[in-house]
């Protein structure tokens, strides 16, 4: 234990967060002491910076820099859908937890501090142009940008073949 959380809390803030998760279209890894670790160190970072950074990145201590490691941070997405797992190994896909898949290392996809300064204009960390497609849920609306369309939407929980490209 090392953010001073007994472990009955822990266990709670698990069972609670992965009920929404999994409602979410998502899944944890199946690791559950793995999990728990990962859930205990965004507590700590939580207390530390006010705000859920992921364990596995370092966080400045300035919510805006960070908005992009706020966990579910914004590359778990690309992560999943191309790597079967996102950096920290705290969401993976149906495969990796049916065990038809093996968790590999995960490359670094967040760029360094001054390539994050390009991308980012000034007014609250919006990006100046649309770098990726836009992409329209055709059951509920739901827009994402991304490479590609989520697997699951987030909203009503259709598969990805329920997407178009919007933008």
């Amino acid at each position: 234990m090392i953010s001073g959380k007994s472990s009955e809390e822990i266990e709670k803030y698990y069972h609670d967060l992965k009920k929404e998760v999994e409602a979410s279209g998502y899944h944890f890894s199946p690791d559950e002491e793995f999990v728990k670790e990962l859930l205990e160190s965004i507590l700590v970072n939580k207390e530390r910076y006010g705000y859920e950074a992921c364990p596995c990145r370092l966080a400045s201590g300035n919510r805006e820099e960070d908005l992009d490691i706020i966990c579910p941070c914004d590359y778990r997405d690309l992560d999943l859908g191309e790597y079967d797992a996102c950096y920290c190994g705290l969401y993976v896909s149906e495969r990796i937890l049916n065990g038809e898949k093996k968790f590999t290392c995960i490359p670094e996809r967040r760029p360094g501090p001054d390539e994050r300064a390009k991308i980012m204009n000034k007014s609250g960390g919006v990006e100046s142009n649309l770098t990726y497609p836009v992409w329209r849920c055709k059951v509920c609306g739901y827009l994402c940008a991304r490479e590609e369309p989520p697997e699951i939407c987030p909203i009503c929980k259709v598969g990805k073949e329920r997407f178009e490209r919007f933008m």
